[in-house]
C-alpha cells in the first residue's frame, strides 16, 4: 500500500523535478525495508540489503547532480522552464 502511494506521487508529480526525487526515494526507502524483512523472515544472509542499498544511494546521488545542474543552468526546478533543444 505504502509502495503504491509512492508511486502515485511520482506518476502524478510533474512540476518539480525534487518532488520527483524524493517520491523516488521514497519508494526506495519502502522496497529496501520490505526486502529486510522478507529476509529476516526466511533468515537468509543481509549482504543483498547492503547491495541495494548502495545502489540507493547511488541513484539518490545522481539524481542530485542532475537537480544542481539544472538550477545552476536554468535557475530553477520547473520542468516548464527547462526545454530539451537548450544546451
Amino acid at each position: 500500500m505504502i509502495y503504491f502511494c509512492g508511486v502515485w506521487v511520482f506518476c502524478s508529480s510533474r512540476k518539480h523535478l525534487l518532488i520527483t526525487l524524493l517520491s523516488l526515494e521514497f519508494v526506495a526507502l519502502v522496497l529496501y525495508f520490505s526486502i529486510y524483512f522478507y529476509l529476516c523472515s526466511f533468515s537468509y544472509g543481509l549482504f543483498f540489503v547492503v547491495y541495494f542499498l548502495i545502489f540507493s544511494v547511488c541513484e539518490g546521488s545522481l539524481g542530485l547532480s542532475v537537480l544542481v545542474s539544472m538550477v545552476r543552468s536554468h535557475g530553477n526546478d520547473y520542468f516548464q522552464s527547462y526545454s530539451v533543444l537548450q544546451c
